[in-house]
């Protein structure tokens, strides 16, 4: 069964200035090809801004936010895992790839001079490189909700952490200006931009809605509009009278001064988009796409493994990628929603002879039978696969299902999910899902997980 859509509670936090900026034989395997790649690079351009080239370096979790130098000749990426991955001009001053991380990194901000950077978790904490100083962080502090963005203040001696609650938290020369934290939204905050005088904010929400404070003024939003995709991020123009807007299907809406460049919204397949990177000089903008980056997933810190988890992993990661065919057609099985074809033929290519089956509730059964299942609430391993709905019973009940591939201590995973991804139905892709918070799966897939099955 497949997923309408893969939302990621991640987005590209800007700093001022330089960005305002898832039977008992196995399957016959020998029958499946490999997905050819999303023909996007990691950072498309419109407008009078090239295409990024994709970095030499193999990331080893999803990238989740890049920025551009000010000479535009070269760009930062930053992973879940902490991993800074440097091309031309833009320097590197240390990552986390190597540090025991507790939350998934979630936002990568250059300071306003570009030696030095920020990188914030999940949870709240923050890490400084460079010339950029810790003002404090939220690691321990309960949250309503997980933080989804960072923003540096014109200065940089100071920034703001935005939780999916709409939450605002201020550190540094950073004040508070109001927030949504307490409030009923629609729809999770995903992700927020500051104006140019540091006094005021947006929040943007995942249906299009936008919320400002201090001197932000509002120029529109798609709140309560018909959308093909939930929005996955903002970001305001260098002069602050406008902002994009831009949608998982890479659809890109604009207000006030920001000027329409193009998009990826009408194109199918849909390539998943993160988020939307201006020029310095507001004339193009770059979209983010992970999912086109090729990746090696390490095992994190402390996280529980099997000894045929880095199989399953890799079989994984190899299918990321569009199946073209249409008409559910797939290249694990029938055609037929195949999310469970997907997830069985990974588990198949790690070693594990599971049922080629496209019920999501047949292979909870064969597991539960033949390996282990966990339930929804514990801690998953690598390797694992993830089924959501509420229990294995009927296609009502068990609605999709997807590889896990990373875990952090925190209960934070990443999975890889067949049939799944923005687009219309019969055409979707093999897609990255996260990180997110397992236990708030409702909010980011709009299923709970109920449970997980083991490949041992």
């Amino acid at each position: 069964m497949k997923k309408p859509k893969v939302i990621r509670t991640i987005t590209l936090s800007l700093s001022l200035g330089a960005l305002i900026g898832a039977i008992d034989s196995p399957l016959n395997i020998s029958k499946v090809s490999t997905p050819v790649s999303y023909s996007t690079p990691g950072m498309v351009g419109f407008g009078a801004v090239p295409s990024a080239p994709m970095p030499q370096i193999t990331p080893t979790s999803v990238v989740i936010g890049a920025a551009t130098t000010h000479s535009g000749a070269g760009d930062w990426y930053a992973t879940a895992n902490g991993q800074v991955i440097t091309t031309g001009d833009a320097n590197s001053y240390g990552d986390l790839s190597q540090t025991a991380l507790n939350s998934p990194i979630i936002a990568f901000v250059p300071t306003p001079d570009q030696r030095g950077y920020w990188m914030a978790a999940s949870d709240g904490a923050v890490y400084a490189f460079g010339d950029a100083k810790n003002y404090g962080d939220l690691s321990q502090t309960k949250l309503n909700g997980p933080i989804v963005a960072m923003l540096s203040t014109p200065s940089g001696g100071g920034y703001w952490l935005v939780a999916t609650d709409g939450g605002v938290f201020t550190f540094g020369d950073a004040r508070f200006y109001g927030s949504m934290g307490g409030q009923h939204l629609n729809a999770a905050v995903v992700g927020a931009g500051a104006t140019p005088s540091g006094l005021g904010y947006w929040l943007a929400a995942s249906d299009g809605g936008v919320f400002t404070f201090g001197d932000a003024p509002f120029y529109g939003s798609m709140g309560g509009q018909s959308l093909n995709a939930q929005v996955m991020a903002m970001a305001p123009t260098s002069d602050g009278k406008g902002y994009w807007l831009v949608a998982n299907d890479g659809g890109v809406f604009t207000f006030g001064d920001a000027r329409f460049y193009g998009s990826l919204g009408s194109a199918l397949p849909n390539t998943p988009i993160s988020s939307i990177i201006p020029s310095p000089n507001n004339l193009g903008y770059w979209l983010l796409s992970p999912d086109s980056f090729k990746y090696s997933f390490s095992i994190i810190a402390n996280e529980r493994t099997f000894s045929n988890s880095s199989a399953i992993v890799a079989a994984a990661q190899s299918q990321v990628g569009p199946v073209t065919s249409g008409g559910f057609c797939n290249p694990y099985g029938p055609c037929e929603e195949w999310c469970a074809l997907f997830s069985s033929w990974v588990w198949n290519r790690g070693g594990v002879p599971s049922v080629s089956d496209g019920f999501t509730g047949d292979l909870y059964n064969w597991a539960a039978t033949h390996t282990n299942v966990i339930s929804g609430t514990s801690t998953p391993a690598a390797g694992d696969i993830a089924f959501y709905g509420t229990s294995p019973a009927n296609t009502a009940t068990s609605v999709h299902a997807g590889v896990v591939v990373q875990v952090w201590p925190d209960g934070s995973i990443i999975t890889v999910e067949g049939d799944s991804g923005p687009g219309p139905d019969g055409y979707l892709g093999v897609t990255i899902n996260g990180p997110f918070q397992a236990g708030r799966s409702t909010e980011v897939d709009g299923d709970p997980i109920y449970g997980y099955g083991e490949p041992q």
